[in-house]
Formats: structure tokens, sequence, C-alpha cells
């Protein structure tokens, strides 16, 4: 879907169906990994930031805009938060944001690439924060849809999925029997949550993920918001819950906690993101 990203006089592009989407900056590293081409760009704009095989995934002016709207609807609504599961997420964003929520008591990150970790800790440490520290949270370096599948019955709270664009390793996150292990795994009253891609630049995946999920679960919606740098800037995540749509009404004890901390997160925010839903999305779904 996207080409790689090569530095051309000054600026780091994706290039995704015709269209590109740059930071002006220098490459910082460029190394191919087990699984992956991997490249740490630094640029004025929005600091340094990480590309996976040619595509955008982070930097650390841009991260809040996913890693808020991907955690919090979740961590705020679900009965419980004790544990938490969060496959992918190597740059450690998605894993910071859950641990800021003080009932979480235990986290397991399962990222497939060791090396995306090691290069995050290293050049992007803002993103994870003090999350490579904390006491709850546990590193996994692996397959996270074995994970899944291997997890036992109701042993998780909240899943989280933090993938790349549904190709090379992150291909199998995209299927009907990964949701239905995450689905199984959750605990009575679970929220799962995963990006869910543009609906704009992957408008077939993107309906296709959330008809899939919302059939699985029996509730689904995808949030809108917005992250300028990757394709369209126009982005979504779905969440889930099978006993109803728990995941839209934030709990006021939880979001009261965290609110303060967000640039982008708030339930106001919120309640707008889940009903700004393009015509087309609401005909597909509701029609």
């Amino acid at each position: 879907m996207s080409s790689a990203a090569q530095p051309n006089g000054g600026w780091i592009d994706e290039h995704h169906n015709g269209v590109r989407y740059g930071l002006e900056g220098r490459v910082l590293v460029e190394e191919t990994s087990s699984f992956q081409r991997i490249t740490v760009i630094e640029s004025e704009r929005y600091g340094n930031g990480l590309l996976l095989d040619g595509c955008w995934m982070t930097a650390e002016r841009q991260e809040r805009h996913y890693h808020e709207s991907l955690v919090h609807p979740a961590l705020c609504s679900a009965a419980s938060i004790e544990r938490v599961l969060v496959i992918g997420g190597g740059d450690g964003g998605t894993a910071r944001e859950c641990l800021r929520h003080a009932g979480v008591q235990h986290l397991d990150m399962v990222e497939i690439d060791g090396r995306v970790v090691e290069l995050s800790q290293q050049h992007l440490p803002s993103i994870g924060g003090g999350c490579w520290s904390d006491p709850r949270f546990h590193l996994h370096v692996g397959d996270g849809i074995a994970w899944a599948a291997e997890a036992a019955d109701g042993s998780y709270d909240v899943v989280l999925v933090d993938g790349s664009d549904p190709a090379g390793p992150a291909e199998g996150l995209f299927n009907r029997a990964f949701f239905n292990h995450c689905k199984r795994i959750l605990k009575p009253g679970g929220v799962f949550a995963t990006q869910s891609e543009s609906p704009e630049a992957f408008r077939q995946v993107h309906l296709d993920t959330v008809k899939l999920i919302r059939e699985l679960f029996g509730h689904a919606d995808p949030l809108y918001g917005w992250v300028p740098m990757y394709p369209s800037g126009w982005w979504s995540w779905t969440f889930a819950a099978s006993d109803g749509p728990r995941y839209r009404q934030p709990l006021p004890e939880r979001a009261a906690a965290i609110a303060s901390g967000c640039e982008i997160w708030s339930p106001r925010w919120q309640r707008g993101a889940f009903d700004a839903v393009p015509a087309f999305m609401d005909r597909e779904l509701n029609g």
C-alpha cells in the first residue's frame, strides 16, 4: 500500500495511493530487523518520529492524538481495569497512557519486534515515558496473535490492539480468528479496542474491520479523530464490548483522574468523536 520512505531534499515521505505524507527532517536510523524496515527520523515540526516499512507510526509531538484516543474510552469504561493486554505498541505510548490509570495492576505488552522497543527507548523516550520501569508493566517480545490464542478465557479486563497497517507482521491482526480470541479472553464487563485505519485512505479495510467486530461482539462502534501525519490525517479506533456499548460512557471518577493530563481526550471530545460518523459509514452500519 505504501512505498519506502526515502530522504529526498530534506523530506521523509510515506507514499500511499498517489499521495505523499511527509516531514522535513533527517534520518537518524534506518535498519532492517527480522520483521520489517525500521526508520527513525528527526524533524523540527514534530520531533523524532518512527516509520515501519516506510509507513508513519508515531512522532513525539503527534503521538497523543493516537494514544489517548485508543486508550481512554476503553480504560474509563470497562467494569474493571486490573488486567490489561496491549498487542503491539512497541513505542510505549499506549502502555504509558494505560498506566496513568491507578486501577491498572498488571499490564502485558506483546510486541513482535524487540528492535522497535529498543530504538523507541533510545530515540523516542518521551513516548514510553515511565512505562518501561513501572512494576505493573510486563514486556513480552513475541507474537501477539499467538499470545491471544493461548491466553486463558476471561483473563483480561481490557484488550488493546496497537498495530500497524494490515500488512507484513500486522496482517493477522485484522481477521475473524484473532478478534474472536480477543473476545474470548475478555472478562465480563471488559472492553476491546483496536486502531481501525483511516475511513478515507483505507476505506474498505475500515468498513470491513468495523462490521466484523460488530458482528462478533454484538456491540462495536468506530470513534473518529485525527493524526495529521497519517495518510489523509483522518483516523479511527473501534471499540467493542459484549454486554452493551459501555465504551461510550466514561465513568466520572476515572475520567476526572486523568483528564487534566490529556491533550486530546476528554469526555466531551469522546462524545463528539463517537458521533462524528460519516454518512457512508452510517449507511453501511445502520442502513
